[in-house]
């Protein structure tokens, strides 16, 4: 088991990366918390793969848990949804010593997490993800949020879990699109700040794939360190912490024009990486061969580098909606060269609209 420290101050915890780790949540937890009582919010697949390994890992150290099933999809990161956790948080007696334990994916992470920060003003919280994505990229660094129909995750809080337990043996159930999907998010921190983890991505695509265990380590430490590291230089996304948001402008419209039904996040994600190094080429900010680069390895992992046929001006409208978004300006994370970005404001329409034009 490999243990990262996110460096918060009193917020600090651990991410906690290995395998068999399902199995050992309840002691993992028990050495920093001691909970009144404890509440899974899961799907209920994921119940029904990892339901009994977790019940009986919080139930060894006298924690059996209580369960709230969550239905699957984008859709329930909505108010209603909410709504009825608040409900059955109520029935439950729950108070601010009570832990919730978010079991599954970016959608059970994210709500779970909003849930947390604002019950009774914050209670406990606990990550234990399942997926690629929500391993490497959502399940770290506290950001937690609900979406509006008008635009993803627009209404949330910065709130941090009190530990991250990533089990990687939950990889070898995820259906391939959405460990394809994960895989987004990995290529992500290789252009924004890791040139060589890039690289590596570019020479190990094959294995990858074949979730070879050494690259599955690798990858997610890899990604877990360099998230970290930005979280702690800005935990509130005041600026530097944007650059984590490369490719999410363009891959939120997306997100939202399609109704959070046609694209799994990191393919929206993809896309969106692909269109901003364009732009970026366009701006005289990088060279040519750069988002060829980018689109080759994401092709090579299997993923989306094409726009849908969505209205141009809708997909600029959504834009100004985005959360780095001021006055309306577009906010947009551009890259000058493989490992190194740079925050920039107000893009002409004219260019955002030229490569959103160009297929």
């Amino acid at each position: 088991m490999k243990k990262l420290t996110i460096d918060l101050g009193q917020r600090s915890y651990d991410i906690l990366i290995g395998t068999d780790l399902i199995e050992q949540t309840g002691r993992i937890i028990v050495e920093v918390l001691f909970p009144s009582q404890v509440i899974v919010l899961t799907h209920p697949s994921i119940k029904a793969l990892y339901g009994e390994k977790l019940d009986s890992a919080l139930s060894s150290v006298g924690m059996k848990p209580h369960w709230i099933e969550i239905p699957e999809g984008e859709s329930s990161k909505s108010l209603a949804q909410a709504g009825e956790i608040f409900d059955r948080l109520f029935e439950l007696n729950c108070d601010r010593k009570s832990l919730l334990v978010a079991l599954g994916g970016g959608v059970i992470g994210d709500l779970t997490g909003f849930i947390a920060a604002v019950w009774l003003r914050g209670l406990p919280f606990v990550q234990v993800p399942t997926t690629l994505l929500s391993q490497v990229d959502s399940s770290v660094g506290g950001k937690t949020a609900i979406n509006h129909p008008q635009g993803k995750n627009l209404i949330g809080a910065f709130y941090q879990p009190q530990r991250v337990i990533i089990d990687l043996n939950t990889l070898k159930t995820l259906p391939a699109n959405e460990f394809k999907a994960g895989l987004a998010e990995v290529v992500k921190y290789g252009i924004i700040e890791d040139p060589d983890f890039f690289e590596f991505l570019e020479n190990n695509s094959t294995a990858i794939l074949a979730q070879d265990p050494e690259c599955l380590q690798r990858i997610v430490q890899t990604s877990c360190t360099v998230k970290g590291q930005v979280v702690e230089k800005d935990e509130t996304e005041s600026n530097h912490r944007m650059i984590l948001n490369y490719g999410h402008t363009i891959g939120h419209a997306v997100e939202a024009l399609t109704h959070y039904t046609d694209y799994l996040h990191g393919e929206a994600v993809a896309i969106g990486m692909v269109y901003a190094a364009r732009l970026s080429r366009n701006l005289g900010k990088c060279d040519p061969g750069v988002p060829e680069r980018i689109q080759a390895l994401l092709e090579k992992l299997g993923l989306p580098t094409t726009l849908p046929k969505l209205d141009v001006d809708a997909i600029v409208e959504s834009m100004t909606h985005d959360k780095k978004a001021v006055q309306k300006k577009i906010r947009f994370v551009l890259v000058t060269q493989i490992g190194t970005v740079e925050i920039v404001d107000d893009i002409p329409p004219n260019e955002l609209k030229k490569v959103l034009q160009n297929d």
